[in-house]
């Protein structure tokens, strides 16, 4: 499974951004797809999933805020971030799981919120 993650880039506070992640390969496999990111000095942290059900799980700090979701026919990922806070700066990486339990890793995106 490959990832190519894009769509970061530079907003001020209170504006919005959509994260893509396009999936190529075995991705009949994937269970799980994911949203992690990563602050300067800060460690490795879980965003959102989705699961083949369709189910999502978000972190407590963006829910309400976030939303993830995919394209079955487009095999990409999307994060869409509204009401983006300073905080939520860091390097977004996406993420899938199949169904042997192997981990595939996108390369990062930079998000950086203004105040």
């Amino acid at each position: 499974v490959q990832l190519q993650a894009s769509g970061g880039g530079l907003v001020q506070a209170g504006g919005s951004l959509r994260l893509s992640c396009a999936a190529s390969g075995s991705i009949f496999s994937i269970i799980t797809l994911g949203w992690y990111r990563q602050a300067p000095g800060k460690q490795h942290e879980f965003v959102a999933i989705i699961r083949s059900s369709g189910r999502t799980t978000y972190r407590d700090s963006v829910e309400g805020r976030f939303t993830i979701s995919r394209d079955n026919a487009k095999n990409t990922l999307y994060l869409q971030m509204n009401s983006l806070k300073p905080e939520d700066t860091a390097v977004y990486s996406c993420n899938a799981v199949d169904r042997d339990g192997d981990y595939y890793w996108g390369q990062g995106t930079q998000v950086t919120v203004s105040s």
